[in-house]
């Protein structure tokens, strides 16, 4: 009788595996972080709902924990894959699955569609290659999100609503052209308020504000048109102008944007998905072992906002 072999994993093997699942735990991570950071402006925190009356802290970090396993699989099924319309399709077939565990999970909110393309298509692309320069998983998402999805369901979203009315594309648009407000502007904002001495909370605020004022956001157009997205741009730049997040007047500039926002119920829910996005790829680019946490709810326990 033949002996039998034990049936173990080989080292890259395994190695694929935890690198799968790290991949999995930075967007986790990511997810979790944007959504405690406080305090921003027109979007859930530490401090309430913001613009949303169907969303909360706790919906986000349930959605985040709804959808984490999806993107250990995706990272899975992408990490010995050539980039072609197989691998496009098994992507998109898991990301639909994401969405409706998100859905199961908060009752039927949407509260992380946008990031689980985003975030999704970048955990892909980063499963692809030990590399891990932000722009080359960027590129490299962005040709996997061009590839055709022949089984995309033909219902209407908000951001087909917004692209037929405005012209913009939205999350979809931005992964076409890898990410330019992920990888030109929200991470390079985020180096630069580190470099000039901010806190973490701080630098992260300041990389969200960046965003903000340079991306025509489809959850704000959805909301409010042409006009609503005039008032995140100019919010935006005069937070920034003042002096940015950490300053005395910046600080009250940002919490001033905040009300605004919240009382003619304007989210930047694009502009945060894109943030997420951009802490995943730095802590990807810096080797992290997890994302580091921002002390927001601490401070803002303590009244320092």
């Amino acid at each position: 009788m033949a002996q039998l072999r034990p049936i173990t994993k080989s080292s890259e093997q395994l190695n694929a595996l935890g690198r799968c699942e790290w991949l999995s735990e930075l967007a986790w991570q990511s997810l979790i972080a944007e959504a405690e950071l406080t305090p921003k402006p027109g979007l859930v925190d530490g401090r309430g709902s913001g613009s949303h009356s169907d969303l909360s802290l706790d919906l986000m970090r349930r959605s985040a924990d709804a959808i984490a396993p999806y993107f250990t699989r995706m990272a899975l099924v992408s990490a010995e894959a050539q980039m072609n319309t197989s691998l496009r399709a098994v992507v998109a077939s898991i990301g639909r699955e994401a969405e409706a565990a998100m859905l199961r999970a908060t009752s039927g909110s949407n509260a992380h569609k946008g990031a689980i393309w985003v975030l999704g298509l970048l955990v892909c692309a980063a499963s692809l290659s030990e590399g891990s320069p932000p722009e080359f998983v960027a590129e490299a998402a962005g040709y996997l999100a061009r590839l055709p999805d022949r089984a995309r369901p033909q219902a209407v979203s908000h951001g087909d609503v917004v692209l037929e009315r405005y012209g913009v594309t939205g999350a979809r648009g931005e992964a076409y052209v890898n990410f330019p407000h992920v990888v030109k502007i929200g991470l390079p904002a985020l180096k630069a308020a580190r470099k000039s001495g901010r806190t973490e909370r701080d630098s992260r605020l300041a990389a969200l504000l960046a965003i903000m004022l340079h991306l025509d956001d489809t959850c704000v157009l959805y909301r409010g048109g042409p006009e609503a997205q005039r008032i995140v741009h100019d919010g935006a730049a005069r937070v920034i102008k003042v002096g940015g997040p950490g300053s005395p007047k910046g600080n009250a500039a940002l919490i001033a944007l905040g009300q605004e926002l919240v009382s003619l119920r304007i989210s930047p829910g694009g502009s945060a998905d894109l943030f997420a996005a951009t802490l995943f790829l730095d802590a990807l680019e810096r080797d992290l072992e997890r994302v580091e946490k921002d002390n927001s709810l601490v401070e803002e326990n303590n009244g320092n906002n």
